[in-house]
């Protein structure tokens, strides 16, 4: 059976589950190796595996006595979620707020918003 997800990710939270969704089902010393230098510790990485356990985002399967570690949750439904937190704790729920912060700091092309609008104007039709 599935367990509920809970709460929030944290930095160090959200980092192992890119590398669980890129590379999972994997063992905790395997994802220490996937790191950058410095490298953080097989215990670090664990207490965070064990936490996002808790937490619902991952599960594991034992596979010849060893726990291979997996993410529950697909990457579209965490990014959806994230970003829909993202959008209210940041722009007060305002999409557009978002995109015309974009425009403003100059991060999103005038091309990238014509191509936002046709992609609209499908959506409407």
């Amino acid at each position: 059976m599935r367990k509920a997800i809970k709460g929030e990710l944290t930095p160090k939270e959200e980092e192992v589950m890119q590398l669980l969704w890129e590379h999972g089902p994997i063992q905790i010393s395997r994802l220490v190796e996937l790191y950058p230098d410095p490298k953080p510790h097989f215990n670090t990485v664990s207490t965070v595996v064990r936490r996002l356990e808790g937490k619902g985002f991952v599960d594991h399967n034992e596979v010849a006595g060893s726990y291979h570690y997996f993410a529950t949750v697909p990457k579209e439904n965490f990014r959806d979620r994230s970003f829909g937190n993202f959008i209210k704790n940041y722009f007060g729920g305002s999409y557009y707020g978002a995109v015309s912060t974009l425009v403003q700091d100059e991060k999103i092309s005038v091309e990238e918003l014509k191509e936002l609008l046709r992609l609209v104007e499908r959506k409407g039709k």
